[in-house]
């Protein structure tokens, strides 16, 4: 293996593998801890449950993230995370990390490194959500980044939409970059989120998500878990419109195409996030 003497070899305190599996040009599927509605994390947590991945290497946090504090979150420990997951079944290569903190630059192209020169995969798709003025009540469109026109090309039969966009890049963004420079076709697929459920989860967007996954490779997924969240949300949702005229005026004004305040954002956002982390 090639890669494990020529590379791994040099920098064994920096790739930690617990096993090492063959690969035949796999596609690589990235999602990032910290996401809009929490989507990326519980996708890759979906997936890696549904087609029963097993983590194969991890990228140790020294030199990438501050271990002098550690966050807490539901009274547990939250402990940056930089594992690859893979599925003989699929044929797919997982990554579910945090965000590092330091050489962001130095970090994504270890990812790449991996990537291409130990799995030698074939392409790259990384996963987050995006804040969109919709209902939950309506569909999620897939807003999609390519860096490869060709690929774009490819993937024109999945409801992908093109996305526009004016602002700092996001780390999937450097990712995919990084992996034009090594001419590894990518794309960055951001799924909608009503901006009213992006402090917790939106079931419906993560279920979005895992179909487009679902259908380009052949998964074959049991959503009958999603679902019921699903089903369960739009029930909480529609008591509170019930119980509360203005929340279901605002609603509906979403459902209408019409825009809302910034004052009746951030009331419908309020209400929205201390309705649902009730139970």
């Amino acid at each position: 293996m090639s890669f494990l003497t020529k590379r791994v070899g040099r920098m064994k305190d920096i790739f930690k593998f617990s096993q090492q599996p063959n690969f035949e040009n796999p596609s690589l599927i990235v999602g990032w801890q910290e996401d809009t509605g929490k989507l990326s994390p519980k996708v890759i947590e979906y997936l890696n449950k549904k087609i029963k991945t097993e983590s194969f290497c991890e990228i140790e946090p020294v030199g990438f993230f501050s271990l002098g504090a550690v966050a807490i979150e539901n009274n547990i420990a939250q402990f940056p995370e930089s594992k690859f997951y893979c599925s003989k079944r699929n044929d797919l290569v997982i990554f579910k990390g945090s965000e590092p903190r330091f050489e962001r630059y130095r970090f994504l192209n270890l990812i790449s490194d991996l990537a291409q020169h130990y799995c030698k995969i074939r392409e790259l798709y990384t996963i987050s959500g995006t804040i969109s003025a919709i209902a939950h009540t309506g569909s999620r469109r897939i807003l999609a980044v390519f860096n490869q026109q060709e690929f774009q090309k490819e993937l024109q039969g999945y409801e992908l939409v093109d996305m526009n966009w004016k602002g700092p890049p996001a780390i999937s963004s450097y990712l995919l970059w990084i992996a034009k420079k090594r001419d590894i076709p990518g794309v960055s697929l951001w799924t909608e989120i009503p901006f009213y459920l992006a402090a917790g989860e939106d079931f419906q967007a993560i279920k979005t998500t895992l179909s487009f996954l679902d259908k380009k490779f052949n998964l074959d997924l049991d959503f009958a878990e999603l679902d019921e969240q699903i089903g369960s949300q739009n029930a909480k949702m529609a008591q509170l419109r019930e119980d509360d005229p203005d929340i279901n005026k605002y609603i509906g004004m979403l459902e209408s195409g019409l825009s809302l305040r910034g004052e009746e954002q951030m009331e419908l956002t309020k209400k929205v996030t201390e309705f649902l982390e009730e139970d």
